[in-house]
């Protein structure tokens, strides 16, 4: 992994929609890297986003709940529990390997925002950070990596960076 020392910490802030902000990072005295080109990220890494579904029982390790209720017409054609249009809200461990982070230990990272269920979307934009990742701008590109049940998902994260703050 490319850039991020084990003792950072960040927080990416991934969604489907891209949130316009009014802060520069001049104002917090940081100078801003654009990358030269589109194929040359000002910085790249590699994730694993852990995703744990608020089940109803779960209250203590779930990271993700529902913020709606699905619609008939999306019940109506998944029936699989992943109800197209689902608006999910998060705030995921990332780790730098494919292990959950154990009791007491902290992740590499956190994914907080939103998602919607739509069986497609594979890029995220990328509009915040924290730390070494203020104002960070890039987009993420996920693969599911594993899946256990209903309710428990892990997923690689691809993320480049096109807009770094130094």
């Amino acid at each position: 992994m490319q850039g991020l020392a084990p003792s950072s910490k960040l927080s990416l802030t991934v969604v489907v929609v891209v949130f316009l902000l009014g802060m520069a990072g001049a104002a917090h005295g940081l100078t801003r890297v654009v990358a030269n080109s589109p194929d040359e990220p000002c910085m790249n890494m590699t994730l694993y986003y852990h995703d744990i579904l608020y089940n109803g029982n779960n209250t203590a390790n779930a990271t993700t709940a529902a913020a709606t209720k699905p619609t008939a017409l999306a019940t109506t054609y998944w029936k699989n529990s992943t109800y197209f249009g689902a608006l999910m809200v998060f705030n995921d461990p990332m780790t730098v390997g494919r292990a959950l982070p154990l009791a007491g230990e902290e992740p590499a990272a956190r994914a907080q925002g939103f998602y919607f269920y739509d069986k497609q979307t594979r890029d995220f934009s990328v509009v915040s950070g924290t730390g070494d990742f203020f104002m960070a701008r890039g987009v993420a590109t996920i693969r599911t990596d594993a899946i256990e049940g209903l309710y428990y998902f892990r997923l690689q994260m691809d993320i480049k960076l096109y807009e770094c703050y130094v």
